[in-house]
């Protein structure tokens, strides 16, 4: 018979994180342990299948909507630019494996890779609460899932154009216009170099930036900027190929 709780160690170990992480989430009540008589931290095997299972999507909505400033799962953390780097590297040489994906990879890959280094780029010394970025994949369901508890797109760019004032203007120029002085090179416009991508490799892209929203598809490249009640500070990726 199965056992319906488990020791911390024995939890991290499934989980695949440290018996640290375990405390903070406990601490920050992220994921709650019992206590036995003696004091020992003992976890709900139910909830530990439960959180495994969890797609990635609502992880990091979950993470970016949370109030409570917490770091993301360990498999799905990266605090530094660097760690990103190498996990991109790690999911290059796995896409390179996936039937369908042979002449597109690269483009997925460099997508997933300049919006992540938006993030750590734009947020660099002032990171709100938690320093770094969710990144994380499902290859069987064809997702890659990025976030981060930034500053957002509005107030980045409100530093060179201080007439933007909502969420949605913001998107709409950070996927439109180039305001970089980096320009013409195209890895440094930013979201204009992902969109371009979209049709090319076939990919559906989903961004959303505080309370604004925009969906692009091979069928349909418009930028038509949405509204979502559910906001948040931060931004939040979906690529699905």
């Amino acid at each position: 018979m199965e056992k319906e709780y488990i020791s911390i160690g024995k939890a991290a170990k499934i989980l695949g994180i440290t018996t640290m992480t375990l405390r903070r989430w406990d601490k920050s009540g992220k994921f709650s342990a019992i206590r036995t008589p003696s004091g020992r931290r003992m976890y709900s095997v139910k909830q530990i299948k439960s959180l495994i299972s969890a797609p990635i999507f609502s992880s990091a909505t979950e993470w970016v909507l949370s109030s409570t400033p917490t770091e993301p799962e360990e498999k799905f953390y990266c605090q530094t630019s660097s760690v990103f780097q190498n996990k991109i590297i790690e999911l290059e040489k796995k896409l390179a494996g996936v039937s369908g994906t042979e002449s597109i990879y690269p483009l997925i890959v460099a997508a997933a890779g300049e919006i992540g280094n938006n993030s750590f780029d734009h947020n660099i010394g002032n990171w709100p609460d938690i320093v770094g970025i969710f990144f994380g994949y499902d290859l069987e369901k064809r997702q890659i899932v990025l976030a981060d508890r930034g500053q957002g797109i509005l107030k980045t760019l409100k530093r060179v154009k201080p007439e933007l004032e909502t969420q949605e203007q913001a998107l709409k120029v950070a996927f439109t216009e180039i305001i970089s002085g980096r320009a013409p090179e195209e890895r440094g416009n930013g979201l204009k170099f992902v969109r371009k991508i979209v049709p090319i490799a076939g990919i559906e892209l989903f961004f959303q930036t505080g309370s604004a929203v925009v969906k692009i598809t091979k069928k349909n490249n418009d930028l038509i900027v949405g509204h979502n009640n559910k906001s948040f500070r931060g931004c939040l990726v979906s690529i699905k190929f």
